[in-house]
This record gives structure tokens, sequence and C-alpha cells, in this order.
């Protein structure tokens, strides 16, 4: 994509019949940024400027002329650009929100132009603290600067810019994915027409960063993690499962952990009481933590997750009425019974806000037992309320045209 010009970057996988309206194989693409001088990198809220960045994004669908059908998802915490499809025939399993994507879906392909990029700070092919450093010539570590979720968005805005799009039919995410999106609709109003905020917040409760912060702990704790300085030489491997344990027991919830696990044990291998027999739920974590550690690089648990933290739209702005006074879109927000991370009520205030100020918002909340993982899970209740919204901003579009 030398030129600028959008194309479509997926194509279709004639060799997995039963994936009904999959995206197919798709090729992750790289946008660089900042390498010359008298082409800006970003400027961090740290005070720094990070420079240069790779941006790996993918897209899937086709742009249309008057390049007004793009939608820019938004990952969570340990997500990545590869939102739907395939990269290979032989994987094991598609994209993150697969179930949301592809033709005939919620963000349907045939109609919209979906992009969706991995966020500096990541570890999956963008800019981030395993990045080599071009100062020093060898990876970042913990010189890496601390980044926030608007620099996130910042670096988006020059991906969208590359790609040649004025303004976005809509941002959509969850959890991490909805502070972008709200983030977004705070400070670029005029570059969306919606936003899509999912099981998330204005601002982390005072539990969630705990949570985030023994996470930390245990991959700073693991004799390995040698202050960031480990790529040359064995990961914080344990100290990065944990954390992922930690975290993955917040996506949950009792109800679900209920029904998946109870007290269940492992299979026995004899009757007498064993400091070291498993119940279900434990190797179901740890099965979790092992398999993260082959995708995840520990800085960046460390990074993303003080972005979580350092998240709060009332303290940046002066207010959520501040924070969204200026925003013209339209915005639907969900959120589920069983989400104690982010519950019901974070988004209430977030719904307040906009109502006070006479916004165009669109609230559920949608009863489901799977915890925060709702937005990932629950495609057959959100999918039609994604639907309808997009289907209303594109024949607002139309009608302009």
């Amino acid at each position: 994509m030398s030129d600028g010009v959008p194309r479509v970057s997926h194509i279709p996988m004639a060799d997995r019949p039963n994936d009904t309206g999959n995206c197919g194989i798709v090729e992750p693409r790289y946008y660089t940024f900042g390498e010359r001088d008298d082409d800006p990198g970003v400027h961090l809220d740290c005070g720094q400027e990070l420079r240069p960045v790779r941006l790996c994004y993918e897209t899937y669908g086709t742009l249309n002329r008057d390049r007004s059908n793009a939608i820019l998802l938004l990952h969570a915490f340990s997500g990545d650009a590869h939102a739907a499809g395939y990269h290979h025939p032989e994987d094991k399993g598609p994209g993150w929100w697969d179930m949301m994507v592809g033709p005939g879906k919620a963000f349907d392909t045939d109609r919209y132009y979906v992009i969706c990029s991995n966020v500096i700070g990541g570890c999956s092919g963008s800019t981030g603290p395993g990045s080599v450093n071009p100062t020093t010539g060898r990876r970042y570590g913990l010189d890496f600067p601390v980044i926030t979720i608007a620099d996130m968005v910042r670096a988006q805005v020059r991906l969208i810019d590359y790609l040649g799009i004025d303004r976005l039919l809509a941002v959509a995410g969850g959890s991490m994915g909805g502070m972008q999106a709200l983030e977004w609709a705070s400070s670029f109003p005029e570059r969306i027409s919606g936003s899509i905020c999912l099981a998330t917040t204005a601002r982390l409760s005072a539990q969630g960063i705990a949570f985030d912060a023994v996470g930390r702990n245990a991959i700073m704790s693991d004799p390995r993690w040698n202050n960031g300085d480990y790529y040359d030489s064995e990961p914080p491997a344990r100290g990065l499962a944990i954390a992922r344990m930690i975290g993955h027991i917040t996506y949950l919830s009792d109800e679900s952990m209920r029904l998946k696990f109870g007290r269940r044990l492992q299979e026995r291998a004899s009757a007498e009481l064993d400091l070291f027999e498993q119940f279900e739920v434990e190797s179901y974590l740890e099965h979790k933590g092992g398999t993260f550690v082959d995708r995840f690089d520990a800085n960046s648990y460390i990074y993303l997750s003080k972005a979580i933290d350092y998240f709060d739209l009332v303290e940046s702005k002066g207010s959520l009425d501040a924070a969204f006074v200026d925003s013209s879109c339209k915005f639907l927000v969900l959120s589920f019974t069983s989400d104690w991370l982010y519950p019901a009520y974070h988004s209430k205030e977030i719904v307040r806000a906009l109502m006070r100020l006479g916004k165009d918002v669109s609230y559920t909340e949608i009863s489901s037992p799977y915890g925060h993982d709702a937005f990932l899970l629950e495609s057959e209740r959100q999918a039609p309320l994604v639907s309808a919204f997009l289907n209303t901003l594109m024949r607002e579009r139309e009608a302009d045209a």
C-alpha cells in the first residue's frame, strides 16, 4: 500500500466451507511514520515524542468511492489487529471478533470497510517496548515512554489519515477498546459519525487499578524480568502467566465459573487429600496463563495496563460533560449484567452525561452470565443492536451525499 490507496486485504478461503460469512485469509499490513525529520511521530502525554512509529493493521471489505463506509475497530487489552478471518488455512481459530465481522454480520464487510490496528505499546506488530530503539539499536524495554489511551488514538488518527479517510462512519470497541472509542468522540469529534462503546468505562475504578497492580507486580517479581531487559535471555514467563491468570478471573463472573467448572476436581489419582491436586478451574487458569506467554510480551502487559489505569476522562477533561460537549456523533453504549470489572453503572454514568448534553445516545444493558468477556461472546444479542446503529449512520451518510 505504498500509494496510500486502501485495498481489500482479505482473500476468500474456499477450503473452509463451514465458515459461513467468514472473511477468509487476511494479510497483515504495516504503516510507518515519523522516520523523516519533516514527518512527526506521536507527541505523547508524557511529554516525549515517539518516532518512528509502526502500526500493524488489517482491513476487511472495500472502501467505497466517497470513502464514507469506513469503521475502525479498537481492540481490548490482550487483543491485536487480527479481528476476523484467518492468517493461514491451518489456523485453529479466526480473529478475536470474527463472530461480529464478515459478510452479513454486524460489521457487514459487504457494506462496510472495516479496519483494525494494533495499538502502540502492544506486541503484535506495532511499535512497543519490544521494538528496537533507533537511538540505542537495542530493544526499548523500560526505555519505552509511558503511553496513554489518548496516545493510542493519536497514532490511529495518523493511520486513518494515511488511508485517505476524512471521517469514519464509526469507531467501535469493548473494554480498553471502548476507552479508545470514548477518546475518539472526545478528542476527535469531527472525525467520526458514531461511537460504539461496549463493556467499558470513562475511568477505571480503584478495584480495577488494584487488579492491574497485582498483575504488574507478578511480572516484576519474576527473577527473569531483569528490570525489563530480558529480550536476549529467558522471558519472565511465570510472572506473566500469573498476571494473566489474575486478569482472566476479572473477565469472568461467579455464574460463568460455576456453570463451567463448579467445584469439580481433575481426575483423581487416589482418594487421599493432596496439596497439589487441582480443581478444574485451577487447571483452566494454568492453561490460560501458559498459552498467553506464547503470544504476549511482559513489558507490553505492564505498559498497556498502566495506560488503562491512567485513563480518566473526568480528570483530563474536567468532567464528563466537558469531555463530550463538542461531540456531534451518535453513541451506542452497551453493558452486561454480570460484568463486575466494568459494571453497568460505569456505562450509565457516561450515558447520563451524554443525555445532559442532549447528545444522540442509545443504551442497552444486556443480560448475560459471561462477565466482562460478554462483549466477545454475546454476538447474537449485541449484533442486532450494532447492525441497526450502523444502518442508521449509513443511511444518514447516504442522504447527505
